[in-house]
């Protein structure tokens, strides 16, 4: 894969993965307390097992972000990778990473068979 189309692969990638950020933080996912979160006014009203439900979900909501943005710091690492000229070569084995894996996976580290040893 040419270093061009690369680097488009990986912006075009990171815009998306941003304004998936984006849509979170607007829903306050990351930047509001649990109890601003909370729906209700009192949290003394509210069931125990709907608060643990909100809490369930709240954490699931943080755990998308946080791996939204492993992705995106994936993409930086491919970014700096295509300026060096070693994008596409397995961190692990250090043989070329499969076209069609970088298609899928514009900020993948390595190849298809070292893919679960990060």
């Amino acid at each position: 894969m040419d270093a061009e189309h690369a680097r488009q692969l990986i912006v075009s990638e990171r815009e998306r993965l941003e304004s998936l950020v984006r849509e979170r933080e607007a829903e306050g996912i990351g930047t509001e307390s649990e109890t601003e979160n909370i729906s209700e006014l009192s949290s003394l009203d509210q069931h125990q097992a709907d608060i643990g439900t909100e809490t369930f979900e709240r954490e699931k909501d943080f755990s998308l972000l946080e791996q939204l943005e492993a992705e995106i710091g994936d993409l930086d690492a491919a970014l700096r990778k295509v300026d060096e000229g070693t994008y596409g070569i397995c961190e692990i084995c250090g043989r070329a990473i499969e076209p069609e894996r970088l298609e899928a996976l514009p900020g993948t580290r390595t190849c298809i068979e070292h893919a679960g040893a990060r």
